[in-house]
């Protein structure tokens, strides 16, 4: 017998493991020792009242609970000796779900990856944090893991519809990731516990023989007849097989203008840029909980969006990736450039709270037609390159007090930071220009009026926040999901247009893989 409830308690009661187990009882009519086993299902924090109070649904069974209620764990078969053999461009979510739901289709993996293993990545990200130098092949976009990896970990995706989440989830699971993140509304495994999780799904890969070859950049693409045999890494290895998945992510530029130069067909596509705000988490935290300490809730966090008009256009304005209790980051991917990003850490216990705050792009505001479909491209380069001069040709970041901003003043003094390269005073108008810098600060105005103190001098922008999504789309068939004009091609995850998060990219992978599948049966 199974009993379904939803209820309400006081954080310190949902966060008790014990208090929590008597409440849900008591909630149901039943005595300890009258229930079997308690499944908690979500867990979500509901702070629209008074006194913020976390939102529980569990399930209750007075008999042993279903095996699959616990499961499926996934099996994987040895692919060493398959006939059947998929090139994989790219170590990301997108990537790594596809390679191995290939094993479980009995298709043999070879997974390149132009970047470092997991773990050797942290060198270089060290560097770019303390010498403020940027390889561009391996960094906090390029590497095993993808850019997920070493920013933030977040798992919450609203693209339910193209495919299974559950399932995701628990693969994650299987491979390292906590339990909490099949139960919180907005699961987060933290950028301090991903990578341990990127290296069990990698050598699930290979125990199963696939392969996986880091330090492996793509530099030339084998073309016959409309149909891609394979590709040339920058060794000069040609490797074929019968099908490729490019998952290279949204920064990998050099890859869009391979696809262009070698005439595969592509799509400028709007995107979103603007800044990383950053304010101290107890502000957030009291905006939000309405509470001068939060206890044991988790930092808040917050999501924003407000439709601006600047020139008789509408655009919107939206918090993106947003970091409780973390910490601001550098994402450049090539020298000259200035990028920024979120992380938070498992524990979200930093002093600091940041979230992108961008302005949707789109086609018209690019007026860059001479560069056709990389024209997305090259207005991010553009702007990205202009934040690096006018912070000093370094990893510095360009900032501003968010009040000063939106007086159009330069600040004096800038407030302490999470960003460890260190930050520049200047005016962000001289970086953004002032159609763009303008929807940020409609869009500030009004998210002060929602969240007390937001838009004062008691936070700052940091730019510039560039890289939120693709700037092309790499066209495919909506059944095939093969390239419309190149055989062999698969387009994959958030670089090809397809995505936008770790779980996102990852559904987009099994997806793809499934197609390469069925398409090689046929």
């Amino acid at each position: 017998m199974k009993q379904e409830l939803e209820l309400l308690l006081a954080p310190e009661v949902a966060f008790d493991e014990l208090a929590r187990y008597e409440a849900i009882l008591a909630h149901a009519g039943l005595r300890p020792g009258q229930a079997d086993f308690i499944h908690l299902k979500r867990r979500s924090i509901d702070a629209r009242g008074r006194q913020p109070l976390v939102r529980l649904r569990a399930e209750i069974y007075q008999e042993a609970p279903p095996r699959e209620l616990f499961g499926p764990w996934f099996e994987y078969p040895n692919v060493a000796q398959a006939k059947r053999r998929v090139l994989i461009v790219g170590a990301g979510p997108a990537g790594l779900f596809a390679a191995l739901r290939c094993i479980e289709l009995g298709l043999k993996p070879i997974v390149l990856e132009r970047g470092k293993d997991v773990r050797a990545r942290r060198r270089d990200l060290a560097a770019i944090n303390k010498e403020q130098t940027v390889n561009p092949d391996s960094n906090y976009c390029f590497g095993e893991g993808g850019a997920g990896t070493y920013s933030d970990g977040k798992l919450y995706t609203r693209a339910t519809k193209r495919g299974d989440v559950g399932r995701v989830l628990r693969r994650l699971v299987q491979h390292g990731a906590t339990t909490d993140i099949l139960v919180d509304a907005h699961p987060h495994i933290g950028t301090n516990k991903l990578p341990e999780v990127v290296k069990a799904l990698r050598d699930a890969i290979i125990e199963a023989g696939g392969e996986v070859h880091f330090d492996t950049r793509v530099t030339d693409l084998i073309l016959e007849n409309n149909r891609l045999r394979g590709v040339v890494t920058a060794a000069g290895a040609a490797l074929e097989a019968e099908a490729t998945i490019l998952a290279t992510g949204h920064s990998a530029r050099d890859i869009y203008e391979l696809l262009h130069r070698r005439g595969v067909l592509i799509e400028a596509k709007p995107f979103a840029l603007g800044v990383r705000v950053e304010h101290q988490q107890s502000l957030i935290d009291q905006a939000q909980y309405r509470r001068p300490e939060r206890g044991i809730l988790p930092a808040a966090s917050y999501a924003l969006v407000h439709q601006t008009q600047v020139r008789g256009q509408q655009r919107g304005v939206f918090s993106f990736c947003m970091c409780p209790g973390g910490f601001i980051v550098p994402a450049a991917t090539a020298p000259g450039e200035v990028v920024v990003n979120g992380m938070s850490p498992s524990r979200r216990d930093s002093r600091f709270a940041n979230s992108g705050i961008v302005a949707a792009v789109e086609l018209e505001d690019m007026n860059l037609r001479e560069h056709g479909p990389l024209a997305g491209l090259h207005f991010q380069a553009a702007i990205e390159q202009l934040a690096c001069r006018a912070a000093g040709g370094t990893q510095q970041a360009p900032a501003q007090r968010l009040g000063d901003f939106l007086k159009n003043k330069l600040s004096p003094e800038l407030l302490e930071t999470s960003y460890q390269p260190g930050l520049i005073s200047t005016r962000m108008d001289d970086v953004l220009g002032p159609a763009l810098a303008e929807r940020l600060r409609q869009g500030f105005t009004d998210f002060g009026r929602k969240i007390p103190g937001y838009a004062t001098n008691a936070a700052q922008i940091v730019g510039v926040e560039s890289r939120t999504s693709s700037p092309v789309r790499i066209p495919r068939d909506k059944e095939t999901l093969q390239h419309p004009e190149i055989q062999g091609l698969f387009p994959c995850g958030e670089g090809a247009g397809y995505a936008g998060g770790i779980v996102s990219a990852a559904m987009d992978g099994e997806r793809v893989a499934e197609a390469v599948s069925v398409l090689a049966v046929s």
